[in-house]
């Protein structure tokens, strides 16, 4: 081979030049291609990722004012509404739950955990009202079991509730008034009425209220036994001494944790004593009346619902119920020593033997 021929540039090195030129235009071509796609897949990448990630569910947070099992059928009832009205628990709502275990300064501890949650809404009772709406104005608030909301000022008016507390009221005058009629029917001679309550609960010191005024009409002497924690239940019967005719028990977290113990210390006391809950008289106690409360769950259902899909609590009226059930226990009557009157018992929505 002549050396010569290997000294100038030939047709195949400047090919070979001319194709490593033209391989770089490509390979740059190539690359800002590539980056124009790459940044095309990585936004589809992201909006596949969103896609991907579960949906946060709306939440409600419900505030049980005393035990899960005290609450067991009530919370059953709500659960069913919701679920009948599409709402089912993990799929398209997230229920969390709490319990104060009827120790009313966990109300505000569990309300604001409710805050930090961002939950959508919260549901609780009457008991827990004031707590709750200390803690949030913002946070829509259904109450089940409410005292008197618009007395203890919860809400502006009934009507028009105003803030972000909506719920069921109770109707304290009326049922306090019709309480005693019936305790005057089981006690004829009625004078001296003892009123058993936890002074800790606003919501209590609302029926007391009420209670004494319905009292002050029938020209009643009244008593006041009032109580904070468990101890003070023994306390309370033995400072009464036989002192009074009859007893009124007035509704709360507190007392439905404690009902076996008030009723016990009620039945040993021989007093003619009326509850505002059925389960007092399930429980042994003499008698109730009141509303019918797992309506009073089952309803808040369907407002937690009308909220969810963005009814706002100011503009749902407070509601009221308009069926009320008297319980007598006959069994503890007869323990008792007293004949139930025979009308009264005719009159009952449901008597247990």
């Amino acid at each position: 081979m002549n050396p010569k021929c290997q000294t100038g540039p030939t047709f195949d090195t400047f090919s070979a030049k001319s194709a490593d030129l033209t391989g770089l235009k490509m390979r740059r071509i190539t690359r800002r291609e590539f980056i124009t796609l790459l940044g095309g897949a990585a936004a589809a990448w992201s909006l596949a990722a969103r896609a991907q990630q579960p949906r946060k569910l709306p939440t409600i947070g419900f505030l049980g004012t005393t035990s899960q099992s005290a609450w067991s059928n009530w919370t059953a009832a709500f659960v069913r509404r919701l679920n009948e009205m599409g709402w089912i628990e993990g799929r398209t709502v997230s229920i969390e739950y709490r319990w104060a275990e009827g120790r009313t300064e966990q109300f505000a501890e569990i309300s604001a955990e409710f805050v930090k949650l961002k939950v959508d809404i919260i549901l609780t009772s009457g008991s827990a009202g004031a707590a709750v709406k200390q803690a949030s104005s913002v946070i829509p608030v259904v109450l089940a079991l409410a005292t008197d909301p618009l007395g203890a000022g919860l809400v502006a008016s009934l009507s028009r509730p105003g803030g972000n507390i909506t719920g069921l009221s109770e109707q304290s005058a009326d049922v306090a008034s019709k309480r005693l009629e019936i305790l005057r029917e089981v006690v004829p001679d009625l004078r001296r009425l003892a009123i058993l309550a936890d002074v800790g609960d606003r919501q209590s010191l609302v029926e007391i209220r009420e209670v004494e005024l319905a009292a002050r009409t029938f020209g009643l002497e009244t008593t006041k036994l009032e109580v904070r924690r468990s101890e003070d239940i023994a306390t309370a019967f033995e400072m009464l001494k036989g002192s009074a005719d009859a007893l009124y028990v007035c509704t709360g977290a507190f007392m439905n944790s404690n009902r076996i113990r008030v009723i016990t210390f009620a039945n040993s006391a021989r007093l003619k004593t009326i509850y505002g809950h059925k389960q007092y008289v399930e429980a042994g106690g003499l008698m109730s009346y009141g509303p019918d409360i797992l309506e009073m769950f089952r309803r808040p259902a369907e407002l937690v619902d009308k909220i969810l899909r963005g009814t706002k609590p100011a503009d749902i009226p407070v509601e009221q119920p308009t069926k009320f059930a008297l319980v007598i226990n006959l069994s503890t009557a007869k323990a008792l020593s007293f004949d139930m009157p025979r009308a009264l018992l005719a009159r009952a929505d449901e008597v247990i033997e």
